[in-house]
């Protein structure tokens, strides 16, 4: 998938739980793993708000676009 998640390393960086995160945000922690996995389809601007507060960060250190590999090499 282009779209990369970097929960995980504003988690370590903040030194918080997935459970604590999910709890703060408002979320179910299935569905923050969901998203945390890369494998949401979507993400509400609410949620991501949340997320950014709650970590304090930016959208840019969450998410960020990878190429996918050309089919020719």
């Amino acid at each position: 998938m282009p779209i990369a998640v970097d929960i995980d390393v504003m988690l370590a960086k903040r030194k918080m739980s997935v459970g604590e995160l999910a709890e703060r945000v408002g979320i179910t922690p299935a569905n923050l793993a969901v998203l945390k996995n890369g494998r949401a389809k979507a993400v509400r601007f609410a949620t991501l708000t949340a997320l950014c507060e709650v970590l304090e960060c930016q959208p840019g250190d969450l998410l960020r676009w990878e190429p996918e590999p050309s089919a020719d090499g």
